[in-house]
């Protein structure tokens, strides 16, 4: 079992509050309100969750500036009033920062048993595939696939 400090707690309710509003705000017709709220949770559970420094880390990555000025800036436009074009801009970004995750996230939702099973029915499962998958994961099975063939060739032409 995982043991969490109590800043870790803190942060996990923080985050689960925040996705909370942010999920309540957008059934309510992108009320700003409660978006403005969730966004503000959502970012300090996080920091809580992960520390402060590693979120700084994590956020201002070289390669990951362009993801962070869509989500950070999707965050602020909530702010002024405008929740619509936030939340487009947010989850853009979002998508962005956390593609690496992705494949973990999709492989241990697979694991669950009714949640597994319907991640592979027909129409979901091409999507689920492409999320799921990630540029290690390709480069990874192309080069077992070269190889593979590789061997292949060299066993039938008797050489090695």
């Amino acid at each position: 079992m995982i043991s969490l400090t109590d800043s870790q707690k803190i942060g996990m309710g923080l985050t689960g509050f925040g996705v909370f509003f942010l999920f309540f705000g957008m059934i309510l017709f992108f009320d700003k309100a409660l978006l403005a709220i969730g966004n503000i949770l959502f970012v300090a559970g996080l920091s809580f969750v992960i520390g402060l420094e590693r979120t700084f880390r994590f956020f201002f990555q070289k390669h990951k500036m362009k993801a962070t000025s869509f989500f950070l800036g999707g965050v602020l436009i909530v702010l002024i009033g405008w929740p619509i074009v936030g939340v487009v801009l947010e989850i853009y970004g979002f998508f962005l920062l956390f593609r690496g995750f992705f494949p973990a996230a999709v492989g241990f939702i697979r694991r669950i048993p009714f949640l597994g099973s319907l991640l592979n029915l027909p129409f979901i499962s091409g999507f689920v595939d492409k999320v799921g998958e990630s540029n290690t994961t390709v480069r990874t099975s192309q080069g077992c696939q070269s190889w593979l063939l590789r061997a292949t060739v060299t066993n039938e032409s008797g050489v090695g």
